[in-house]
């Protein structure tokens, strides 16, 4: 895996793993890989390893989890309200 990724390219990234795949494996696999956020950053294998799902399907699959793991660095502008205007 490249060592450093957009939050955008994550599921092409996990495209190159067998699916399924174990929690553990794919954790593994991330680790050492820097997810950058639109205000930060995370280590994929960490964010992955956080999930609750046991295995994932497909590298949708494992994106949907991630999304429930991410912190609220992860999208959007610091700040930045999706609530009324």
């Amino acid at each position: 895996m490249t060592s450093e990724i957009h939050l955008s390219r994550v599921e092409d990234e996990f495209g190159d793993y067998p699916f399924p795949i174990a929690r553990g494996d794919l954790a593994e696999s991330c680790a050492g890989t820097t997810v950058l956020f639109a205000d930060g950053d995370a280590d994929l294998g960490d964010l992955v390893a956080d999930i609750d799902q046991e295995r994932f399907e497909s590298a949708e699959d494992a994106v949907a989890a991630l999304q429930n793991v991410l912190p609220i660095e992860a999208v959007g502008e610091p700040g930045q309200s999706d609530g009324d205007a």
